[in-house]
């Protein structure tokens, strides 16, 4: 979990945002995604051709999104970065959950991975 993870921060998020979406209602529409991320259709149809570009996503014209393994994998990864970070903020730090979820989201997408693994032993070790 502790390396680096490939794309940018908006292309992590739009992966995130497909997995929980699909895991939620067993498909992710351009709509849904467009209102989980706040951003328009046509934003979320451009990003959707670069992921699928990338071998991240695949998508019937019109029809739903979905992840390709390796676009499953990262999102994985994405998301369990960002609840190690909210854990950590709201358990160890003492941050409230509305701020701690805001501030993982921006923390997941630069962090080093050497900070990461630090965090994780940190966690593992600590009874909270």
């Amino acid at each position: 979990m502790a390396d680096i993870l490939p794309g940018s921060s908006s292309m992590q998020d739009y992966l995130k945002a497909i997995l929980e979406i699909t895991e939620k209602n067993g498909s992710a529409r351009v709509s849904d995604i467009a209102s989980r991320l706040d951003v328009t259709k046509p934003s979320v149809t451009q990003m959707v051709n670069n992921l699928e570009n990338k071998g991240l996503v695949k998508q019937e014209p019109y029809g739903p999104v979905g992840l390709t393994a390796a676009g499953r994998e990262l999102a994985i990864r994405v998301r369990e970065r960002h609840m190690l970070l909210e854990k950590f903020l709201v358990e160890v730090l003492g941050v409230a959950m509305e701020i701690a979820q805001r501030d993982a989201c921006m923390i997941e997408h630069v962090v080093s991975p050497q900070t990461m693994e630090k965090l994780v032993e940190y966690l593992a070790n600590v009874s909270l």
